[in-house]
């Protein structure tokens, strides 16, 4: 049974869009700048060394960029290759290469450590394409997301734990204190041994030692990923926004990316549309609020309180207190670029497609559009489950497909004699052409009862292939509950594993080998669904 990868295209869990995406289909070209190869990477890297280091402002974003993070890091231990990386970012041959993920809690399901592994692995491949350039690789942490019910749980072995507490405003800033008691249940669950010591340390240490959110989600990645130069961003930074309030300033007074991404929208139109903009794309953010911008009659109003603001008041604010403007999922990319020498965000499907909207946006505000890369996605096995699939007669993309076609599929397989009637109704289709060619020679009632006749006898025989299906599924009752337990096994709730589980559920079966053996065969320019064996 092979055991290395099935391609995105094939494993059906990917969109039209991500699939006519990996396929370069012409109608998408307008909507990306290059698609991710390594020898595209030369003209990114000078496209973008003119766009963010072309004068004295990219020395000075630089320089903020670098401050923001020493002070970001002055509370935590990291490794060398992370100091290092933090310093080389002061460079005009360093890069970044982006990933982003929200808070979720105990970084939620497994496809938070694919993206990151992605990421730190491509800056690795452009150091040795790119010998003379830096590429340091970033995690951007949504601090200021404030949908908590999207990040308050995570699964452990089929069990959800769920942190139950009152939340408003930005995640990032949210106490971690009431942890304590989820503590004790996770940690029951868990049992004991080596490894799930381990993972209570790295639980304790985030949540209970940091007073919030965002320090918590630092201290937790940096724990897995210090090691390999993974830089952590918290973009919720009065000094960050001082540098991007020309681009807030617009978004206030012109709407430029509502009026372009409905523009991009509509070339889109036969695909699903992942966001739709607002006329204002900000949000005002304090401490316990995060609420959109509306602009109505003139007046600037934060919607669900009291605050109205006039052009020349909010644009004061703006230029005073940019910390309190928050961008929503169409302004947050930009951000990101005006920011860092970013040459690449890599995203699962769902974020790509919205980065797509973004190309024209990009285009109007003269800022270099990154290029998209598909994070990988990994499915991970046992040899046990391995074992299983070769005694079954399975294929991995017999373990890819939808159960109900998989069990009628081995069904058929198994029977001893054919299942599918098509040879029957296509026979029966041919009798009746004579009929139709009778029926035209005479009148309409004739020409009905032909083809109600015809109607009824092919569905007869459909009946009759349901029940045959239905008595060999019974026959093969054992052998189908079996394949249909690997695959649950393998794709909890019928869905991805890399959206189910947690990085846990396997950490304390493998230990620390766990995220090297990761490292070791994640290949993120190759548009494959790895399959991963664990010893």
């Amino acid at each position: 049974m092979p055991t290395d990868c099935i391609s995105y295209q094939n494993s059906g869990y990917f969109s039209p869009l991500m699939k006519d995406y990996l396929e370069q289909k012409s109608a998408l070209l307008p909507l990306y700048n290059r698609f991710p190869n390594l020898e595209n990477f030369e003209a990114q890297i000078e496209e973008k060394k003119i766009n963010f280091n072309g004068n004295d402002d990219g020395n000075e974003k630089r320089e903020i960029l670098v401050s923001v993070l020493e002070k970001q890091y002055a509370k935590i231990n990291t490794s060398e290759t992370t100091l290092n990386n933090i310093k080389l970012l002061n460079n005009s041959n360093t890069f970044t290469i982006t990933t982003g993920h929200q808070l979720n809690l105990f970084s939620g399901p497994l496809y938070f450590l694919y993206k990151i592994i992605s990421t730190i692995n491509l800056t690795n491949e452009l150091k040795v394409k790119y010998p003379s350039q830096n590429f340091v690789p970033i995690y951007w942490m949504a601090t200021e997301d404030h949908d908590f019910e999207e990040i308050n749980y995570f699964n452990f072995k089929g069990r959800k734990f769920r942190w139950n507490t009152e939340s408003s405003g930005p995640v990032g800033r949210l106490s971690t204190e009431s942890l304590s008691d989820f503590f004790e249940v996770y940690a029951k669950e868990l049992g004991s041994g080596k490894n799930a010591d381990a993972i209570k340390k790295m639980f304790q240490e985030a949540y209970l030692k940091h007073s919030n959110l965002a320090d918590a989600t630092r201290f937790l990645a940096n724990t897995l990923f210090g090691e390999y130069g993974l830089v952590i961003l918290d973009a919720d930074d009065q000094d960050l926004k001082r540098s991007f309030i020309p681009y807030l300033k617009e978004e206030l007074t012109q709407q430029t990316s509502y009026k372009k991404v409905l523009e991009t929208s509509e070339k889109l139109k036969n695909y699903t549309i992942q966001v739709n903009p607002r006329e204002i794309n900000l949000f005002y953010m304090e401490d316990n609020i995060r609420e959109r911008i509306i602009f109505e009659n003139e007046i600037y109003k934060v919607n669900n309180t009291q605050l109205e603001f006039t052009e020349t008041e909010i644009l004061s604010l703006l230029e005073n207190h940019p910390e309190k403007f928050s961008p929503n999922v169409i302004m947050r990319p930009l951000y990101q670029e005006v920011i860092l020498p970013n040459l690449c965000y890599i995203g699962g499907g769902g974020e790509i497609a919205y980065w797509l909207e973004l190309k024209s946006f990009f285009d109007a505000v003269k800022v270099t559009f990154p290029i998209l890369l598909l994070r990988n996605s990994v499915l991970l096995a046992t040899e046990k489950q391995v074992t299983k699939a070769d005694k079954l007669g399975l294929f991995w993309s017999d373990l890819f497909s939808k159960q109900a076609d998989l069990v009628n599929h081995k069904t058929s397989e198994l029977s001893e004699f054919p299942i599918d009637l098509s040879i029957q109704k296509d026979f029966l289709k041919n009798q009746f052409h004579y009929l139709h060619s009778l029926a035209q020679k005479t009148d309409q009632s004739f020409l009905g009862a032909v083809k109600a006749q015809e109607s009824k006898q092919i569905k007869g025989l459909e009946n009759l292939e349901k029940r045959l299906l239905k008595a060999q599924k019974r026959k093969y009752s054992e052998t189908v509950e079996r394949i249909t337990d690997l695959q649950n096994e393998l794709f909890p709730n019928q869905s991805l594993q890399e959206r189910q589980a947690n990085f846990s559920e396997f950490y304390i079966d493998k230990g620390e080998n766990f995220i090297p053996q990761l490292f070791n065969q994640l290949k993120p320019l190759e548009n494959n669904f790895n399959i991963i064996i664990l010893p």
